[in-house]
């Protein structure tokens, strides 16, 4: 997944993030969301449990671990089998670690300014976090206009139902949290999953 992180997302379009502490809840989370035909999904190590879950489900899902704030637990991460680690902060350690262990990390930025660093560090996919605050697909569409260079992924407190707004607004894929799975059975989640796919195929044909 090192080379093909952003095609993959990109195509994949929905980047489910899940957040939770109990290990048989984010398997049993993972698994509804694979059975819905999504594979590259983010877990937050809330807690160290949690990559005993990602040891789990790494040989049939493409794991990220998300959350990552220091090198020990991007090392740890690494050492669960995940292909890439994202952070809600940009952080030089993160990337050096990253270049050394050859696995994407996505780095979470606000501004335009750090966004632009993070490309410049060479960065192959900057999160814009937490987006809602920050103006929602308007912000992404205001970001990229002076630089379309930047591969970008808005995430914080995003709905289903924008997902499209935000791949329109030149997003190359969108974080999807709670929203997704939160309040919902395992058969329901995996429904909501598929119906966004299908929606996603029937507007950009793929």
């Amino acid at each position: 997944m090192n080379e093909n992180l952003i095609e993959s997302l990109s195509k994949q379009k929905i980047f489910p993030i899940i957040r939770s502490n109990d290990p048989e809840k984010v398997v049993l989370t993972v698994e509804a969301i694979l059975d819905g035909g999504l594979d590259i999904i983010e877990v937050n190590v809330e807690n160290p449990l949690v990559y005993d879950a990602i040891r789990e489900v790494s040989s049939r899902a493409k794991i990220c671990a998300g959350g990552i704030i220091t090198s020990l637990q991007a090392q740890a991460a690494i050492a669960s089998g995940v292909k890439c680690f994202s952070s809600p902060i940009f952080h030089m350690n993160l990337v050096k670690l990253s270049k050394d262990m050859k696995v994407p990390y996505i780095a979470g930025t606000s501004t335009a300014n750090e966004a632009y660093k993070a490309w410049k560090a060479r960065i192959p996919l900057v999160k814009i976090y937490p987006i809602t605050a920050m103006g929602g697909p308007l912000y992404v569409k205001d970001l990229l206009r002076p630089m379309p260079f930047l591969n970008v992924m808005p995430q914080g407190n995003v709905k289903l139902a924008d997902v499209v707004s935000y791949i329109d607004a030149g997003a190359t894929a969108v974080g999807i949290g709670r929203d997704l799975y939160e309040g919902y059975s395992y058969s329901e989640i995996t429904s909501r999953v598929k119906e966004t796919v299908e929606l996603l195929k029937r507007t950009y044909g793929r």
